[in-house]
C-alpha cells in the first residue's frame, strides 16, 4: 500500500473531512486506498481513498476553496506551484491508535508501507 506523508495541520482537515483536495505540484495516477502519514512522526495516522486527480488554474482554485482550504491571499499571491493539480481524497477516517512505518530516506511524498495492517 502506498502511504501520502501530509503536515499535520492539513492531514487533520483531511481526516475530518474538511479538506477534499489535496494540492500538489503533478498529477498522480495513484487511485485507491492509501495510508495517511504525519510528516515527521512516522506513523500512519488514517487511511483515505484517492478517488481522481487533474489540473487547476487559479480560476478553479479561488472557486474551490472550500474543498482545499488554501487561503485566498496565498492563491492571489501565487502559489510555489506552477501548474497546480488536485488530489480529490475521500473516505478520510482516523485509525483508533496510530501505526509506526519505516520508510526508505528521502522519501517526501509517496511511500511504500507494505504490508503493515491497517
Amino acid at each position: 500500500m502506498k502511504g501520502l506523508i501530509i503536515k499535520k495541520v492539513h492531514l487533520d482537515n483531511i481526516i475530518s473531512g474538511e479538506k477534499t483536495w489535496e494540492i500538489r505540484s503533478s498529477n498522480t495516477k495513484i487511485r485507491g486506498k492509501i495510508a495517511l502519514i504525519e510528516s515527521g512522526s512516522g506513523t500512519v495516522v488514517g487511511t483515505a481513498y484517492v478517488s481522481d486527480s487533474f489540473a487547476l488554474t487559479d480560476k478553479d482554485l479561488l472557486k474551490n476553496i472550500d474543498k482545499h482550504l488554501v487561503p485566498k491571499k496565498s492563491i492571489k499571491a501565487g502559489l510555489r506551484y506552477k501548474r497546480p493539480h488536485a488530489w480529490v481524497l475521500t473516505k478520510a477516517k482516523r485509525l483508533k491508535k496510530p501505526k509506526p512505518y519505516k520508510h526508505k530516506q528521502g522519501a517526501v511524498i509517496w511511500v511504500e508501507i507494505g504490508n503493515l495492517k491497517i
